[in-house]
């Protein structure tokens, strides 16, 4: 990678700049530039693309993307530690890289978009499932964005494709089941971080499904948070609050099932009943 952008090596770059990653941002910054690049391709062709970026940090996966041709990098960064060495990347290529410091649960995502936009990460561990959230849930549908390519905790990635009578099924698995079409890329490794974190991460790949059942998004979001609130419960006693055995007989289904085995076409069925 060095070789093919010309930039300095990454390691070098987090040296100049005393760049220690740090816990309370949720900060491991990825050095393998061969995985950075992987991530990248996976989000798919990127000529004509504004690609969005959430934690660069030093920047790895911010050049893999520029370097595989984005024509556009908008990059948000909390961390002021980081602006000089974004700073670098951007003079490498004039015009092609905006950096927005701040937090990334305060922007106006669909404000920076600027014709066809995918989203690329190595999201802080602290807030990327929260922002996950924040981008599957807007009331217009299709989002502003054409795809997902992000990286979390392995744990969490199984959370996001998991589909009924999974263990790792959940309001995650419903909300991304109902709204977009979700796969495990694959896997990466601690020691590919500095500093590396205890667990294994993954890269997944989302693409927004252009007509999901109607349902309200508030409804969704009432019905999975009380029912998996209480998923070793029986849902008339999980769903109490909402209804309960009256509103599973308006949905036709088995008050005597729990959240888990539910499909993603039933728990839409009960938010339309509410």
């Amino acid at each position: 990678m060095a070789a093919l952008d010309g930039l300095p090596p990454l390691r070098d770059v987090i040296q100049r700049h005393g760049l220690d990653a740090k816990k309370a941002l949720g900060q491991n910054f990825l050095l393998d530039l061969n995985l950075t690049q992987k991530i990248a391709r996976t989000a798919g062709p990127l000529e004509d693309v504004t690609v969005i970026e959430v934690g660069p940090g030093p920047g790895g996966l911010t050049r893999a993307i520029l370097a595989l041709g984005a024509r556009k990098v908008v990059a948000i960064e909390r961390d002021p530690r980081c602006l000089p060495a974004l700073a670098e990347i951007g003079a490498h290529y004039p015009g092609r890289l905006d950096v927005v410091e701040g937090d990334a649960l305060k922007v106006d995502f669909e404000s920076l978009a600027n014709g066809p936009v995918r989203i690329i990460a190595n999201l802080p561990y602290n807030v990327g499932t929260q922002l996950l959230v924040n981008w599957l849930l807007p009331e217009r549908w299709p989002p502003f964005w054409q795809s997902m390519t992000l990286m979390f905790q392995r744990e969490v990635g199984l959370r996001i494709v998991a589909s009924a009578d999974d263990d790792h099924y959940g309001r995650l698995g419903v909300l991304c089941g109902w709204r977009t079409k979700a796969r495990l890329a694959f896997d990466v490794p601690p020691q590919a971080f500095t500093p590396p974190p205890k667990v294994t991460s993954t890269v997944v790949h989302l693409e927004p499904i252009d007509k999901p059942i109607p349902c309200a998004v508030s409804a969704l979001e009432k019905v999975t948070h009380a029912a998996f609130g209480q998923r070793r419960k029986m849902l008339r006693q999980s769903l109490k609050p909402l209804g309960g055995e009256t509103l599973l007989g308006k949905a036709g289904i088995d008050p005597q099932r729990r959240a888990e085995t539910l499909t993603v076409e039933e728990f839409c069925r009960l938010a339309n009943c509410l």
